[in-house]
């Protein structure tokens, strides 16, 4: 019997401040919000609860501070069913994230890198992952780590940063918004997904675009961790041996059915949740 696929995220782990408001504010103009929230965030531990949600076995590698912010994040990810061995603690704080969401769901996001900062892979344990996917909320130092010791990697380039070629040769896929693409050289990546928010995502094979995905219609109450959302689906879907235009199209469903509650980590679509919708398409 085959052995069950295990994911390995490599990324950041904050602690989310988020205030929800009727419009986002203008330069230089003050607002009055309607709700505060402090929740679960940071591009690895949003992608890595994502992937929990979807049945698979997940380890995060990342740090936190020794202080409140940083257990509740480990508790939180320990009760969504990822490994957290990989969670460091640092002698900086744990990362934070200002967050500003408006009634159509849009978001602005300060980050407060912290801990995330000091992320360190020389003593984990990466070679025991089927798939690791990283981003770049993170040392270049540790992107560089993951992409020479993952037997499979998938870089999700966000934010943009400046990342030497062998990076991207060691990629299987690399994940970038339609904004982050302009940073990345898509004619020397074999293979880049670009995600258009709620028009879809695009495959493009060294430069040329090849596929097209356009998502399920959705409501969406707040689209932050969305982008997250898609990234660890796709990785799913391609660590349980799916094709990756298959893992596209389950990518962009998880990605759009995780706008429906608020915050990163709140609507966490299960994979039966997105087999349903998958099977409305069709």
């Amino acid at each position: 019997m085959a052995a069950t696929p295990r994911l390995g995220v490599v990324g950041s782990a904050n602690v989310d401040l988020v205030v929800w408001v009727a419009t986002l504010p203008e330069p230089g103009e003050t607002i009055r919000a309607r709700r505060y929230e402090r929740l679960p965030g940071g591009k690895g531990a949003n992608q890595a609860a994502a992937a929990a949600a979807l049945g698979m076995d997940t380890s995060l590698f990342a740090a936190v501070g020794g202080d409140d912010d940083g257990a509740f994040l480990r508790d939180t990810l320990n009760t969504y069913g990822v490994t957290t061995t990989g969670v460091t603690v640092s002698s900086r704080a744990t990362g934070r994230a200002l967050i500003a969401v408006d009634e159509a769901g849009e978001n602005t996001i300060v980050i407060i890198a912290g801990a995330n900062e000091t992320v360190d892979l020389r003593n984990q344990p990466l070679e025991e992952c089927d798939v690791v996917l990283a981003q770049c909320e993170i040392p270049v130092a540790a992107v560089i780590e993951a992409s020479r010791r993952a037997k499979r990697f998938i870089l999700n380039v966000a934010p943009a940063l400046e990342l030497p070629s062998e990076v991207f040769r060691a990629c299987e896929v690399v994940i970038v918004n339609h904004i982050e693409a302009r940073s990345v050289p898509l004619e020397d990546i074999e293979n880049c997904v670009i995600t258009e928010g709620a028009q879809g995502a695009r495959l493009l094979r060294r430069g040329e675009e090849i596929f097209r995905c356009v998502p399920p219609e959705v409501h969406a109450v707040d689209t932050v961790g969305a982008g997250d959302a898609f990234c660890a689906a796709l990785a799913v879907h391609l660590a349980r041996g799916g094709a990756l235009v298959d893992a596209l199209q389950y990518a962009t469903t998880a990605g759009a059915l995780a706008t429906l509650d608020v915050g990163a980590q709140g609507a966490r679509p299960t994979h039966q949740e997105v087999q349903q919708w998958l099977s409305r398409e069709l």
